[in-house]
């Protein structure tokens, strides 16, 4: 027994740099991600700061029935659904075909300069990128009417019109995140064997043919992956972006779950109805997290366990 303690402070020491690396993200997750979550149980308290959250009266499901029989449940839900799956069918194949289209690129220096213009837009700030909307869809100066116009197409202030809300959203949010989102796939295109490229040209592959025969299945259990953990999120759409291109006239398009629950809970201190709303979005997420990865494991043998 005292001969494995030895071994054991052997290995310890011997790698004690990994461990402290181990060790700082570990507590940093314990602290703000586990920890909080003894919080959750206040969804089902009529939660009151004085008496505490193990104070409160037990209500049970008072709070999710009272969401689910809401005049403005089914408008929400729909909102949050509708916008993340039509995020998703524009945003999740687009780094994809980016990075396809970038491996095919010859020349390094042009290369690295279509990478690094497709990456400046991640590292603008939400607010920049909703003020640069406001000021383009202006209906008197804005750059999207000037387009529209040369058309013959009437002005219109297109941060007010409902309809317009996600094609707004949903094709800022691709621009802005597709050069970031193509990293891991250029990454992994650059591990595929190149021999495998030579063979195609000899046997007189043309680049299309190339693309769909070898760049894609060698890096389909990436997009698997990825996929996987998209749907895992799919209930989860981006507050602060979406609070910011609110207004009045377009409420009954945008609000979302994340907003709906900012606005119950912090602005109107309704703590408990905000958890247990939080909490169901978050159940619906793991439940499709789970779902998404049994069905992949399945049908490609790929998985995230």
């Amino acid at each position: 027994m005292l001969e494995k303690f030895k071994k054991t402070g052997k290995g310890i020491r011997k790698n004690l740099g990994l461990y402290i690396m181990f060790a700082i993200p570990f507590t940093w997750y314990l602290i703000f991600k586990y920890a909080p979550m003894y919080g959750i149980q206040i969804a089902f308290r009529r939660f009151n700061p004085i008496l505490g959250i193990t104070g409160s009266p037990w209500v049970g499901l008072t709070y999710f029935k009272q969401f689910f029989e809401s005049y403005y449940f089914t408008n929400i839900l729909w909102n949050t659904i509708s916008l993340s799956v039509f995020t998703m069918l524009i945003g999740f194949p687009v780094p994809i075909l980016l990075a396809l289209l970038i491996n095919e690129i010859k020349n390094v220096k042009f290369k690295k300069l279509i990478q690094n213009i497709t990456y400046i837009p991640n590292f603008l700030s939400v607010v920049v990128i909703v003020s640069m909307l406001t000021l383009f869809s202006n209906s008197d100066y804005g750059l999207f009417n000037k387009i529209t116009g040369l058309f013959g197409i009437a002005p219109v202030d297109f941060m007010s019109k409902p309809a317009l809300f996600q094609p707004l959203y949903v094709f800022s949010n691709v621009w802005q995140f597709m050069g970031f989102n193509a990293i891991i796939y250029i990454a992994a295109l650059s591990s595929v064997d190149q021999e495998l490229y030579e063979a195609a040209s000899i046997d007189g592959a043309t680049r299309l043919q190339k693309i769909i025969h070898i760049s894609i299945p060698c890096i389909m259990s990436t997009i698997i992956v990825l996929f996987i953990m998209r749907i895992g999120s799919l209930m989860s759409v981006g507050f602060e972006k979406v609070y910011l291109m609110q207004n009045s006239v377009t409420l009954s398009a945008s609000e979302v779950i994340s907003t709906f629950i900012y606005k119950n809970g912090i602005q109107k201190g309704q703590f408990s109805y905000s958890t247990a709303v939080g909490l169901f979005n978050s159940v619906i997420n793991f439940v499709l997290l789970v779902s998404a990865n049994f069905v992949s494991k399945k049908l490609t043998k790929t998985s995230l366990w």
